[in-house]
Parts: C-alpha cells; structure tokens; sequence
C-alpha cells in the first residue's frame, strides 16, 4: 500500500470512529494459538472448538448435524506474508446433495463489552470494517456475516477466494437499531458460511443494511460449498474487526498477549514426553480421596467446566506416587482456581499434602473451558 494509500485509509478510520490501538476485537485472528490441538479429522458431525483457539464450528442444527460432509481442521503453516500460521478446512467426505437445513460455518463469539466503541443502537453508530487473508485450491465465492445476537439482526456479503492469498476488505454500515449488551455473554457473531442449504440461502442475501434476521437471507444462492470435492480446501488468516469506514493494516500483537486473551475462554495444560507436568497441590481431607486446587494464568471469563483423561493423572506424595486416579468432580469454580476432588488414592493419613501431575505422555491434559 503506497503511503498516500495508508493516509488515505487512517483519515477514512479516524472520521468513521476508528484507528488506534487495541482496534481489532477478533482474538486469535492471526491464528497463532491452538492449544486443545493443531490438527483434527472427522469433523462435520458436531458443533465445537477444535484447533486454533476461538474459533469455533458451527452446523445444520447449532450443535450437530445428519449431513455427509465431513472435513479436517487444522492450523497449518501456510500463510501470506508476515503471518506465520493459517486455519485450514479441508474437504476429506464431499457432499454434494445439500439438504435444505445443512450449513457449515466457522465463527468468533464476541463479548458485549468489547463491542461497545461501536455505539450500536445509538445515533453516535459506528461502521464495522472487516478484512482477513483467504486461499484455497480453486475459485470459490462465500459469506462473511455479522450476527448480532442480542437483536437478533444481521448483515451479509460474498467474498472470492483463488489459489494465491488475497486479502479481502468488507465494510458494514453503522446500525442504529439495538445496542449490544454490556456484559460477558457472545453479542455478536463473525460467521464464515462455507455450507449452506435453502434454509440460509434460499432466499435474497442481504447485503445492504443490518436487519432483522430471515435464515433464507443470510447466505448467498450462489457461493461455493466447501463440500463440493474432497479437492476442495480453504485458508484463512488475518482476521480483523475493528470500528470504522475503511479496514486498515491487521493489528500483530505480542503472543504472549494473544495466548492470555485465549486462557481468558480456555486454560489447558498439555503433558509431555520428557517430565511430568504439574497441575497443581493440594492434600488428603480423606484417607482415600484427595483435593487440590488449580490456579488460572488469568481471570476466566466465567467458571468453567473441566475435562481430562483419568488414565495421565498422576497423585505424588512424599517418596509415594499413584497412577490414573480418577478426577471425580469440581469444587468451588471460579474465575480464578478451580479446586478438584480426586479419587482411585491410596489409603494415607488425612491431612497429608501432595502434588497433582499429568503424566509424561504427549497426550496427557487437563483442560478448563468458559467458553461463551
């Protein structure tokens, strides 16, 4: 971009409301966090996170789905230049007979409270200016949609995608319908529509102002279903949400700042195959059961829910370990620690202190989810 380009675009930002720091809301846009996993295969039969942090699948029915097409998701190395990492979908079960209620869409849930220097709902409203990176193996056309889910109004427009990276800059005028709630609960919705059934395309997309929403009228009739070919793939990365007319320069931040925002939804701790790996300590307040308690790096955005494989925990205690006891429930969750009570102990003195570790296997984790 020449340097008249980027005055140009800043002037553009700066009278719409835009520009500085901290501009960009999507967390992980970049795609450099992925700490439940870097690859998973199979995907298309239910809802979730799978890969790089934040970014979630969403099907037919919200939550699963009856259709075919099945597809891995991964973060993969191919990038354009100055990025290092990409979110890659690819098609390994086409499905090329698309039921009416079918849809596969990749997304960001985002807080209320993030969103309010875009003043919607007011007559102070803010434009959105939207923009990522995009490849795949061939031509293909798709939706980019923002959902606001606390008005339950919407707004949609088609992106191409060719085999080289393009970087794709979409504007949404300002609404002045419905402000976003100021709280810790999704607001708004970044939807990438890559599947869709009559349901969402079967009517006329709509592309011209926020509105309440019409399923029918959020996808176009005429993009690319990612389900087409097992040839079919798609790479997206850069992605940026910020206030203002005219999108501007993705907005790098430190990882180490990135990885915080993430463990603000999901903490996970990943075992390794050279030492075991601390969770946290804690005591025996029975002779065969144990409790300790594990600390969060940040305040989670919520109490969450834990899940772990029994068969990597291990219990120290002074020269005495126990291996694969049983997680049995959690106590007192908060934004903060979690404590967990944990059974399959050996019989011991009550009282007595002790280490929850993970086993030195690769596989081995302990994951705390508040995901919104």
């Amino acid at each position: 971009m020449s340097k008249a380009a980027e005055l140009a675009n800043l002037i553009g930002n700066i009278n719409a409301g835009g520009g500085g720091n901290n501009r960009n809301v999507i967390i992980n846009g970049a795609m450099n966090i992925a700490q439940r996993s870097t690859s998973e295969t199979g995907k298309g039969d239910a809802a979730g996170y799978f890969t790089c942090d934040r970014w979630r699948i969403t099907l037919g029915s919200e939550d699963s789905s009856t259709q075919a097409g099945r597809f891995t998701m991964s973060q993969d190395s191919s990038a354009p230049s100055g990025f290092t990492n990409s979110l890659k979908i690819d098609c390994t079960t086409d499905d090329t007979s698309i039921a009416t209620g079918e849809r596969l869409m990749l997304l960001q849930r985002i807080e209320g409270q993030n969103l309010q220097a875009f003043a919607k709902g007011t007559t102070d409203a803010k434009p959105f200016a939207v923009s990522f990176y995009v490849k795949g193996n061939a031509s293909a056309t798709y939706t980019c949609e923002l959902f606001d889910v606390d008005n339950t109004r919407q707004m949609s427009k088609t992106f191409n995608v060719t085999t080289d990276w393009t970087r794709v800059e979409l504007t949404f005028p300002a609404d002045t319908t419905g402000a976003f709630n100021h709280d810790t609960d999704d607001s708004l919705h970044l939807n990438i529509f890559l599947h869709a059934g009559a349901t969402y395309n079967g009517g006329t997309l709509n592309s011209t102002s926020f509105a309440s929403s019409t399923n029918a009228n959020r996808a176009s009739g005429t993009q690319t279903s990612i389900f087409d070919s097992t040839d079919r793939t798609f790479f997206i990365t850069g992605v940026q949400l910020e206030v203002g007319q005219n999108p501007t320069e993705f907005e790098h931040e430190p990882v180490e700042k990135t990885l915080a925002k993430c463990q603000r939804y999901t903490y996970r701790i990943n075992g390794n195959t050279s030492d075991d790996t601390m969770i946290g300590a804690g005591y025996h307040q029975a002779t065969t059961q144990f409790r300790a308690i594990a600390h969060f790096p940040v305040t989670m955005v919520g109490h969450p829910t834990v899940t772990t494989n029994d068969a990597d925990l291990i219990l120290l205690r002074d020269t005495t370990s126990d291996a694969s006891v049983t997680l049995d429930s959690t106590l007192d969750e908060s934004e903060h620690n979690c404590g967990l009570n944990i059974s399959g102990v050996t019989s011991t003195t009550v009282g007595e202190g002790g280490i929850l570790r993970l086993d030195n296997t690769a596989t081995a984790f302990i994951q705390f989810d508040a995901e919104i």
